[in-house]
């Protein structure tokens, strides 16, 4: 089985670190803590190990996953251009459950699935994803569960479904808050489509960032509330 280790414990913590950048760098998956829900990772640059963490998951192409960074210079390495707004948006809400959805750079050279041209990148709260971030540098990270399961708020749950498609488990305990980011389509503040009346950013889902916070950062950059 797998192994587990309890990153409230120094000396597993150690270990589970080493082992989880290797897993890492050999194209494997790892199940880590975030302060959202647990996530199951791969080397965003790697498009074996991004496939099989779809295949983990019962998850298609078509549903890319989000890429976790440790900050906003990674972000703007990643994105074709990060616009005045998502600058306040990253201020006000980064670290924490706030995913961006922007035109990635063309000269990537990864497969993270059907995106279009985009990148949803996210800086988590929490130290030890962000330690492992930086010593691996971006991660695909989704929710570690089997599509269409609760998003796993302990590593026991994530493992209890992904099981042996997943090297290595960090476990934090329960997930601090155990609801998923809220994620935010801020393409339409770029170029060309970026001058119409549509210049307007987009939630995509609900979730730890209501839409009060936003609007409070966006003001009318922001769609308008479902009736």
């Amino acid at each position: 089985m797998s192994p587990i280790f309890d990153c409230r414990d120094e000396d597993q913590v150690l270990t589970g670190m080493r082992q989880a950048r290797q897993a890492i760098s050999r194209g494997a998956l790892v199940v880590i803590p975030t302060d959202t829900v647990y996530g199951v990772a791969a080397d965003a640059f790697d498009a074996a190990a991004v496939q099989r963490l779809l295949d983990a998951k019962g998850r298609g192409r078509q549903s890319p996953p989000p890429v976790l960074v440790p900050g906003i210079n990674t972000l703007r390495a990643l994105a074709a251009e990060v616009p005045e707004a998502v600058e306040r948006l990253v201020e006000a809400f980064w670290p924490g459950g706030l995913t961006l959805v922007l035109p990635a750079q063309p000269s990537l050279t990864w497969d993270l699935g059907e995106t279009r041209g985009t990148v949803a990148v996210r800086m988590p709260a929490h130290r030890i994803a962000l330690e492992l971030l930086e010593e691996t540098g971006p991660l695909a990270v989704s929710s570690a569960n089997l599509t269409g399961q609760a998003a796993a708020v302990r590593a026991e749950d994530a493992r209890s479904m992904l099981g042996e498609s997943v090297d290595v488990y960090l476990d934090d305990g329960p997930s601090s808050t155990g609801v998923a980011s809220t994620i935010l389509d801020a393409t339409a503040l770029i170029g060309a489509a970026g001058e119409g009346p549509e210049r307007v950013v987009r939630v995509l889902r609900e979730g730890a960032i209501d839409r009060a916070a936003l609007r409070e950062v966006l003001g009318e950059l922001l769609e308008p509330d479902p009736e």
